[in-house]
């Protein structure tokens, strides 16, 4: 009876190529053959280290076609390194559900430790690192992706998500819209000789990034809700609130003044106003 192989996820450098670990060039010069998201990306990184394995095209376009092989591969005794075009394969591109598949079978997975881009971006923002989401690449249709910002709106903890260079200007003004003029940090070039961090409310961004387009993937890190609170802004929208309330308004008509004042959501302001709300009510022991 044959031995299993074994898949080695092998996270890549997402930048500089010394970030690479001495584990995962061993692993990828032992293996039988290398699945890579793109082989000719992969080539310049293997050609660097004089890697001669075997590589075969893993990604969304022939996933169908490829897990097939790679199975069959794995189940004859040979031993695969999956790699991505950079960063930790399974985050943000198929290579997550070759993993579950070698899982269901019984197919040992072995992830190794590495590089990535969120965690790297995350801890060079200064933004709170104890609990955060992690939001990948957002759809590209504007309903959708206006729906997934406007779910993680109120949400406590510090956002992630990638974005392409070319759709950041309308990522920002979506985040704008949907959650306020909130802090954001947005990271390009990681590792990189370019290496940039920009950071500030995300309406200076907008403008920033309409004067000098962006080049690079970016990661954009954003403040959670709570933090926000913490700033005393949304104290300032109940006051106006209220007082537009006095002058005659009924509160849908407050919100909506509210929200065009302070460049934020309606649902931002709603929010606020329901929060503070109930904690009257505590206050007076309702």
């Amino acid at each position: 009876m044959l031995h299993q192989g074994t898949l080695f996820v092998c996270p890549t450098p997402i930048g500089n190529l010394q970030d690479i670990t001495l584990r995962v060039l061993e692993t990828l010069k032992m293996v039988d053959f290398i699945a890579a998201e793109d082989t000719r990306h992969s080539r310049k990184l293997l050609n660097h280290y004089d890697i001669t394995t075997p590589t075969l095209s893993y990604h969304e376009h022939n996933e169908r076609k490829r897990m097939g092989e790679l199975l069959d591969g794995l189940k004859q005794g040979k031993n695969v390194a999956l790699v991505s075009d950079a960063g930790m394969p399974g985050i943000s591109d198929p290579g997550h559900i070759l993993i579950k598949k070698c899982q269901e079978e019984n197919i040992k997975v072995d992830v190794l430790p590495g590089p990535n881009a969120a965690l790297t971006a995350l801890v060079l923002s200064g933004m709170p690192t104890e609990s955060f989401v992690y939001l990948g690449f957002l759809p590209t249709g504007r309903s959708e992706r206006r729906r997934i910002l406007e779910k993680a709106a109120f949400l406590t903890h510090t956002l992630i998500l990638y974005e392409a260079p070319h759709k950041l200007i309308r990522t920002l003004q979506d985040i704008q819209e949907t959650m306020g003029d909130r802090i954001v940090v947005v990271t390009r070039e990681l590792t990189k000789i370019h290496q940039n961090v920009h950071r500030g409310k995300v309406s200076l961004l907008v403008e920033e990034f309409k004067t000098t387009p962006p080049k690079g993937e970016c990661c954009l890190i954003i403040e959670a809700y709570e933090e926000r609170i913490e700033r005393g802004e949304p104290s300032l929208w109940i006051k106006d609130m209220k007082q537009i309330i006095l002058e005659g308004k009924d509160n849908k008509e407050a919100m909506k003044v509210v929200a065009k004042k302070y460049g934020i959501s309606k649902r931002d302001v709603y929010r606020a106003y329901l929060d503070e709300d109930e904690r009257e009510n505590k206050k007076e022991g309702k």
